[in-house]
């Protein structure tokens, strides 16, 4: 028999963990946000998200985009925004402030003199 101990989570996760666990033989505690506290877990799971991209081998990079993809997708139609929106608003920005095809790294300003 083992000894098995209760895993504390406290985070999103994607819609069917919960069966997944329980299809393993385990049992879930889960509730449903409401949309203040959505909107701050899906901010947290897309920072968590990001720190996993940066971490993924190259191999894996697809995986976490498609995952970053999920969350951004579910923060803008819970934020109120459509997809064309969000477009829309990066084609704006692209176009006053420039995009980041170049790879720019900015080291430092300085003073002119």
């Amino acid at each position: 028999m083992r000894d098995e101990q209760t895993i504390v989570y406290g985070k999103l996760v994607r819609d069917q963990i919960p069966q997944i666990i329980e299809a393993d033989g385990k049992m879930a505690k889960v509730r449903v946000l409401g949309e203040s506290e959505l909107v701050a877990a899906l901010t947290a799971k897309l920072a968590e998200e990001a720190e996993e991209l940066r971490r993924a081998e190259p191999g894996g990079r697809l995986e976490e985009l498609a995952d970053i993809y999920e969350v951004l997708m579910t923060l803008t139609a819970t934020l109120g925004y459509s997809d064309d929106a969000v477009k829309e608003a990066a084609r704006h920005k692209r176009v006053e402030r420039g995009g980041f095809e170049r790879g720019l790294w900015l080291d430092e300003v300085r003073p002119r003199g």
